[in-house]
């Protein structure tokens, strides 16, 4: 039988392959609402909320009693505001591994406890900094197959290789990311990455600077950048580039030496609706809950058990799928928690000169 305790250590892609190979299993462990209670949860808004409505949200409410508002989009500034003013406007919210670090350091989330969310309900790897690993998206290379018809940069060696590929480049206006993609462009093992060397990362992105014809801040936009052809190749996320493929556009995936960023559920610290927000998390990571949830959006489901309900054709086009997990990076938020204030301001300064 498999371990299923949960730890606080980081997430690693050697935890996840560890889960995998297990086979954990998640067994829910619901209670009934007292009547007429309501939980606000920080979304995303748009088509992420309508998933989240029809597979999380409204069963839960049907199976607990408890009444779910949302509130978009996901706000750093208010759940720090809320937390200091003692004014809840949501209770629960999901975190990306930087920001994830910073709430934690900052003591903005509630802490977790096996009396909040039982070890039986969890997995090896599924609590990080007081929070719960729902689900992930990779930062990969996408490109042009129609410019490319003899194959397109497999690896971000071949992404900063202006002579092998030419053509216009594009990446995320998004430091803990693009660093990841610059040292690891510069020969950088996975299993050495973090904590970043930011002298060698910014070295590398000198060379490739001048070739990147835009820095993308919102998904859309780097999706119209690669459908018109403004630029040939570009790292984004797979959830776009797949909803570009499934557009029948000529799009390549490139998963090898992705980067995975990790959406963790948390809690807002001090909320008087704590045990309603421990439950509903508890909820949403149960697996084949998890898994539909997942394959809506293209993400990658962290409970390993999801994939059991998924089948094969969906999980190759996962981020967390084993074949893709192991040929990828997991971002270390314990790691890069010291660095993310100077990497932030070092790569403003940087992108301005």
């Amino acid at each position: 039988m498999a371990d299923i305790r949960p730890t606080t250590t980081p997430i690693t892609r050697r935890h996840l392959l560890t889960a995998l190979a297990a086979g954990a299993v998640s067994m829910p462990f619901i209670g009934r609402a007292r009547a007429a209670e309501t939980l606000y949860i920080n979304t995303w808004g748009g088509p992420w909320e309508a998933a989240a409505r029809a597979i999380l949200f409204d069963p839960f409410t049907a199976e607990t009693g408890i009444e779910i508002r949302t509130i978009s989009p996901v706000s750093f500034a208010k759940l720090a505001a809320q937390t200091r003013s003692g004014v809840y406007e949501f209770d629960v919210t999901t975190l990306g591994v930087a920001e994830l670090g910073r709430a934690n350091k900052a003591n903005l989330i509630d802490a977790y406890d096996e009396t909040k969310v039982p070890a039986a309900s969890l997995w090896p790897g599924a609590v990080t900094l007081n929070g719960i690993n729902s689900h992930a998206f990779a930062n990969i290379i996408a490109y042009r197959k129609d410019h490319f018809p003899n194959g397109g940069p497999k690896s971000w060696a071949d992404f900063w290789d202006t002579a092998k590929f030419p053509g216009a480049r594009c990446l995320q206006n998004y430091p803990a990311r693009v660093l990841a993609f610059a040292l690891m462009a510069d020969g950088v093992p996975a299993d050495k990455l973090f904590p970043y060397d930011l002298d060698r990362a910014f070295k590398s992105l000198d060379r490739i600077k001048k070739d990147v014809r835009v820095w993308w801040s919102q998904s859309p936009q780097s999706q119209q950048l690669l459908r018109d052809g403004e630029v040939e190749m570009i790292g984004m996320w797979n959830t776009s580039a797949q909803a570009m493929v499934d557009q029948n556009l000529p799009v390549e995936l490139v998963f090898n030496q992705a980067v995975i960023d990790v959406a963790t559920w948390v809690v807002a610290r001090g909320t008087p609706r704590a045990e309603s927000a421990w439950r509903f998390i508890e909820f949403a990571v149960a697996p084949e809950r998890l898994a539909t949830f997942a394959a809506k959006n293209n993400y990658g489901p962290m409970n390993p058990a999801s994939f059991k309900f998924l089948p094969p054709e969906v999980v190759a086009r996962m981020p967390t799928s084993p074949e893709n997990l192991a040929k990828s990076v997991v971002l270390d938020a314990e790691k890069l928690l010291p660095q993310l204030d100077d990497m932030a301001k070092r790569f403003e300064q940087w992108l301005s000169t």
